[in-house]
């Protein structure tokens, strides 16, 4: 189940990082016990991944244990909904809407978890995870396993309380509505989304998050004449500003560089300061 010194970047859409010191994947809520529980008793840090989409790892790996979660039970009743945490989220999305069930139809296109999904209550357009989810079954650190509430969960813009400690998704009930054009309007959020952004260029995804509704990340960085400016092999996307690309062989090095650059010149040209929505993984 536990593999060692296995490389990062082959897991990760950036396709970027060094080697993690330990490395397993998971398929059921027993394994992902098993696996948090093999940190424990390693004395070393864990980090758990779904795809891998918002992710930059450093060049010089994890030195801990990197768990991709592969916990991917579906159950649907009428309109309620209960999935484990490592399904697709896009493919979730796609499936319930041409089943004529509404809430996130936002999803295709997204290319992360349903965990990663909560983990940082994805929104798009008039939709967001935290107006669909009713509950989550989670993994606390003592072990147990734990049903918490929509309110437990502390959602803001891009943000939730799983960010802030150690609990473990394991699987999420969703509750969502009848409607006759979900598929239409799923359709059209997905068009809209390959059309604006380089969905299948090695990236993270959006790296920094909008300032505010009005004022979005990819517009400034846009005006202040950074499209297509690259640091190595790390490069601004031509398509959307607040996209950074692999072109070839960019080290992460490259990359935190290329997000320092654009945050100076933002800051200095705009007076906004840009925060992070891709999630960087140190070596310690």
């Amino acid at each position: 189940m536990f593999e060692e010194n296995v490389e990062i970047k082959s897991v990760v859409h950036f396709n970027i990082g060094g080697l993690a010191r330990y490395f397993c994947v998971v398929k059921t809520i027993e394994e992902m016990k098993k696996a948090v529980q093999f940190a424990k008793d390693k004395k070393v840090k864990y980090f758990i991944l779904g795809k891998g989409s918002n992710l930059l790892f450093d060049d010089l790996g994890f030195c801990g244990l990197v768990i991709q979660n592969k916990i991917k039970h579906l159950h649907i009743d009428k309109t309620t909904v209960r999935v484990g945490s490592g399904y697709s989220f896009a493919y979730l999305g796609k499936k319930l809407s041409q089943m004529g069930l509404s809430g996130l139809e936002f999803a295709s296109g997204i290319p992360g978890t349903v965990g990663g999904a909560v983990y940082m209550n994805a929104s798009a357009n008039v939709q967001a995870v935290e107006d669909v989810l009713s509950a989550c079954t989670v993994l606390m650190p003592d072990g147990s396993i734990v049903q918490k509430t929509n309110q437990d969960l502390s959602f803001g813009y891009r943000t939730s309380i799983f960010q802030k400690n150690e609990w473990v998704i394991l699987e999420v009930t969703f509750k969502l509505c009848k409607m006759q054009n979900a598929a239409n309007m799923q359709k059209q959020l997905l068009d809209k989304r390959l059309s604006t952004q380089p969905y299948r260029a090695k990236s993270a995804g959006c790296c920094f998050k909008n300032p505010s509704q009005k004022l979005s990340a990819g517009q400034l960085i846009e005006e202040c004449g950074l499209k297509g400016f690259s640091i190595g092999d790390a490069i601004i996307s031509k398509k959307h500003a607040n996209f950074i690309l692999n072109k070839n062989n960019a080290s992460s090095k490259d990359v935190k560089k290329l997000i320092e650059t654009v945050q100076k010149k933002v800051k200095a040209k705009k007076g906004v300061d840009l925060e992070l929505e891709i999630e960087v993984i140190d070596h310690v």
